[in-house]
C-alpha cells in the first residue's frame, strides 16, 4: 500500500528492513527471556467482579518496563510509578528507531509531534498459541485499546502477517465499527499519529495468519510464536522511574519478575543486586 493513499496520520512501509537487518534482529530477539505477567498483584488486587489472570501473551520491554500489575502509562492521570527504567536498545535496534523517528518527523505535521518526542520505549509482543488443557489455544490477537504515550507510535512486525484495525469504541458492531483496516506484513513498518488515530479511535489486532511455518523468537515453554511485534512509543523522561524510587510495596510486587529477568539479562542481574 502506497503512503500517498493513506489518511493523514498513517504511514506504512513494506519492507522497512532488508534481509540482513531482519536476520540480525531475529538472532538478538532469540536471546531474550520474555515474561508471562499476571494482570494484578498483592498491592493491586483485581477490582470487584474481576479475577487474577495472566496476560494473553509473553512480553518484553526496552527503555522502560510497564509491568501490568503497576498498571500501564495512561497520560495525563496515570503517570505516577507506571514506568520502571529498563534496558536500553541494542545498537542495531537503535539505528532502526532513528530511521523511524526521521520518517515520522518528515511525514507528519509538526503539531503531531510533542516537544522532546523520541521513541524511548519499546513493547515486544509475542503472538502465537499456548498449550492449555491438552490443546493449542490461539492467543494471537489484541482487543480494542489505545496507546496513551504522547506522539507518534511506530510498529515493526516480524513473522506471519496480522490484520490490524482502527475502530470506534469498544463494541461488537462488526464492520460498522471499523474505521480503517490494514494487513501488517513481515518486516513492515506502521506509524500512526495525530488526534484521530491516537485519541479518538481504538486499535486492535483481529487475527494473525498461520502460514509461514517459520520458527521465530526464543524458546518459550508451552508457547509457539508465529508473530513478533515491536511497538515504539514516547514516555517523557520525568515519568520513567529508577527501580529504587518506587515505593517499597510496589518493588515487592515486581520483585519476582525482576529476579526472573535477571537470569537472562545482565542489566536486571545488576539491578536486583543493588
Amino acid at each position: 500500500m502506497k503512503n500517498e493513499k493513506l489518511p493523514l496520520g498513517l504511514h506504512y512501509q513494506y519492507p522497512f528492513i532488508d534481509r540482513k537487518e531482519r536476520a540480525e534482529l531475529l538472532a538478538w530477539i532469540g536471546t531474550l527471556d520474555p515474561l508471562w505477567e499476571m494482570r494484578f498483584s498483592e498491592h493491586n488486587p483485581p477490582p470487584e467482579g474481576d479475577q487474577q489472570r495472566p496476560l494473553l501473551r509473553p512480553v518484553y520491554w526496552l527503555g522502560n518496563w510497564q509491568f501490568a500489575c503497576l498498571d500501564y502509562y495512561h497520560s495525563p492521570k496515570g503517570i505516577l510509578h507506571r514506568c520502571v527504567k529498563a534496558e536500553p536498545y541494542p545498537s542495531l535496534l537503535q539505528k532502526l528507531v532513528d530511521r523511524i523517528e526521521f520518517i515520522a518527523k518528515r511525514r507528519f505535521p509538526k503539531n503531531f509531534i510533542p516537544e522532546k518526542w523520541k521513541l524511548n520505549t519499546c513493547l515486544i509482543n509475542f503472538y502465537g498459541s499456548k498449550w492449555e488443557d491438552g490443546k493449542w489455544v490461539d492467543r494471537a490477537r489484541v482487543g480494542e485499546h489505545k496507546d496513551f504515550e504522547p506522539g507518534p507510535v511506530g510498529s515493526l512486525s516480524f513473522g506471519d502477517r496480522a490484520f490490524f484495525q482502527f475502530v470506534n469504541g469498544k463494541s461488537s458492531l462488526g464492520d460498522e465499527n471499523v474505521v480503517f483496516s490494514q494487513w501488517l506484513e513481515d518486516s513492515s513498518l506502521q506509524i500512526f499519529a495525530g488526534d484521530k488515530w491516537k485519541n479518538k479511535v481504538f486499535h486492535r489486532v483481529q487475527r494473525v495468519e498461520d502460514r509461514r511455518k517459520e520458527k521465530i523468537g526464543p524458546d518459550i515453554e508451552n508457547f509457539q510464536t508465529r508473530r513478533i511485534n515491536f511497538t515504539f512509543r514516547y514516555v517523557p523522561e520525568e515519568h520513567i522511574y529508577p527501580l529504587h524510587d518506587l515505593p517499597t510495596h510496589l518493588q515487592a510486587d515486581i520483585r519476582p519478575y525482576l529476579e526472573t529477568l535477571s537470569q537472562g539479562s545482565a542489566y536486571f542481574k545488576k539491578l536486583v543486586k543493588l
